[in-house]
């Protein structure tokens, strides 16, 4: 596993496009020019992991686009220590974006074979998540709850009751909504009754998938 100076070249042109895309936030953008995100895609495609574009991974999977886990992270503000709590771990390149931003991520996956490969994985990179568990994360982890962000990395056709709840008031949940196309979505918990609503346009994801066990 080789981290070059290629590599590095090419991860600050991919911050140079994201930051003129409307990313912002230096945490973000810090985080995204240090981690090697060829080092998370199938060796096929790793020519091409600075192209600012999704890829296909294990189990039918994608790697989001970076500006889609840039834009998701910016939603977040995340402060070091915030405990997050992502739905959808996936190649673990999300989950080590917000481990480089000072966050303590709670993480679950419900493919089995990635959730396999992202634990092996991110040690070898040296990034710890707090949590990485293998479920349905429609049920979030009330375990460890509650959280100061929640963030769902697949297409939701609703916001799953237990995340609303999982949430600290002041949180902020972040969750791609809708079937075919998804409307990016952040909510803010005012009180335990009530949430603030901003909507960010289109977005495309994979389902978010159910166990229905």
């Amino acid at each position: 596993m080789k981290d070059t100076a290629k590599h590095q070249g090419l991860r600050n042109q991919l911050v140079s496009v994201l930051h003129q895309k409307g990313i912002t936030d230096k945490n973000v953008l810090e985080a995204i020019k240090i981690i090697p995100r060829h080092l998370f895609l199938n060796s096929s495609f790793a020519d091409y992991a600075y192209q600012d574009k999704a890829f296909p991974i294990a189990a039918g999977q994608t790697i989001s686009q970076p500006y889609t886990v840039a834009f998701q992270s910016q939603l977040l503000e995340i402060k070091k220590g915030h405990k997050v709590l992502e739905i959808g771990t996936g190649s673990g390149y999300q989950t080590a974006v917000l481990c480089l931003m000072g966050a303590q991520v709670f993480s679950v996956e419900r493919q089995k074979e990635l959730f396999k490969q992202t634990s092996a994985l991110l040690p070898k990179l040296g990034i710890r998540p707090k949590h990485l568990s293998f479920g349905d994360g429609y049920k979030g982890l009330p375990g460890y709850a509650p959280f100061d962000s929640i963030i769902v990395t697949a297409g939701a056709p609703i916001i799953p009751q237990p995340l609303m709840a999982q949430l600290k008031i002041g949180g902020r949940l972040v969750i791609p909504l809708g079937e075919d196309v998804q409307i990016m979505t952040l909510l803010i918990r005012i009180n335990e009754t009530q949430f603030e609503k901003h909507e960010f346009g289109e977005f495309r994801f994979v389902p978010l998938l159910e166990d229905k066990n």
